[in-house]
């Protein structure tokens, strides 16, 4: 009796391994699609090799959202908006090979949680990555294909204004992709991202929009800083930060070790503390219990006083020109968000 024969393999497919995705993000395709914006970004070899060394890699494990991961949707990671913004680079500018070097590694630096406890024990995100872009495994990476670290650390240091650097107060391609992509998360875009590229420009530094388009992002950016300054945001990024000056304040560990975890080694570290064991879970599992009110905590009740180090609130060019001149409603839009609450008090119910 014959055995029954397997299924045979199509012609020439017998070794045909699985191949990678368009959104791979370890360099593996040639052509890497970003799925917010669809740009199809052609990868050189530097920018390839960079995505496989430890500093771009642990950044798909750090959350862009910090601490309100725990109480929003806004799970994507700090990987995803840095490819995003390489994607814009390489749609408005893609000759400059030394920008779309810069938009990879522009948030090296980030602490895990990105900026929930970014001033805690001195630590910047900014000033790590400058280090970071000088030393293994980065380093060796850039000089092998003839980029100067030293070009990459001055442009990620902001001395020189560029598209993602820019410190006039207008809207940069990292901020645009930030807005974005929060609001597509947040579910408040309602705008095609591919179709809203198509209205951009760049002039300079700055993007620049049609009045309609202008709107659009105001609105988003204004979204954004209603999100920094709300329950959601405020709430669990004050007990990470206070459970973070425990950690260092309780344990031999440095902050120089503490800033280069990722997001899942810094809760396994709350969760291995006697000190902080108990407040991380209740923050991840207890979040409702947490109340947040505008004002400092006065020095007779429970809780603590949080304040926000920074609302962002970066303006796009309307036609090329500044929103003040262009377009005063959008402008008294966001000169109104300086009337946000930015210090709070938080205590558990």
């Amino acid at each position: 009796m014959d055995s029954p024969k397997k299924p045979s393999s199509p012609p020439g497919n017998e070794t045909a391994a699985a191949g990678p995705v368009p959104t791979n993000v370890v360099g593996l395709t040639a052509l890497f699609t970003d799925p917010l914006w669809r740009i199809p970004v052609r990868l050189s070899p530097v920018e390839a090799a960079l995505l496989r060394t430890e500093p771009l890699r642990r950044l798909h494990f750090v959350a862009h959202g910090g601490a309100s991961t725990v109480s929003t949707l806004q799970s994507y990671s700090r990987l995803e908006h840095t490819l995003g913004v390489l994607a814009l680079v390489a749609h408005f500018r893609p000759e400059d090979e030394l920008l779309r070097v810069v938009a990879l590694l522009h948030d090296i630096g980030h602490l895990p949680l990105s900026h929930t406890f970014e001033g805690v024990a001195g630590l910047d995100h900014h000033a790590i990555g400058v280090q970071l872009v000088q030393a293994d495994p980065i380093r060796p990476v850039l000089e092998e294909h003839g980029i100067s670290p030293e070009a990459v650390a001055t442009a990620l240091g902001g001395s020189a204004r560029s598209p993602l650097t820019n410190r006039s107060g207008l809207l940069n391609l990292d901020h645009l992709d930030s807005y974005v992509r929060s609001g597509r998360a947040a579910g408040r875009l309602d705008t095609d991202p591919a179709a809203l590229l198509g209205r951009l420009g760049l002039e300079d530094t700055a993007v620049s929009a049609d009045p309609e388009t202008a709107a659009s992002l105001v609105d988003l950016i204004c979204a954004e800083a209603r999100l920094h300054t709300s329950w959601d945001n405020v709430g669990p990024a004050s007990v990470v930060r206070r459970l973070a000056r425990q950690l260092l304040d309780s344990t031999p560990l440095a902050p120089a070790r503490l800033a280069r975890m990722t997001d899942p080694q810094l809760w396994t570290a709350f969760d291995s503390c006697a000190v902080t064991q108990a407040e991380s879970t209740m923050v991840r599992y207890e979040l409702h219990q947490l109340k947040v009110e505008a004002g400092s905590a006065p020095p007779d009740r429970s809780g603590w006083t949080f304040s926000l180090r920074k609302i962002y609130s970066s303006a796009p060019l309307v036609e090329g020109q500044r929103i003040e001149v262009a377009a005063p409603e959008l402008a008294a839009e966001l000169n109104a968000l300086l009337a946000l609450p930015t210090t709070f008090r938080v205590r558990w119910s």
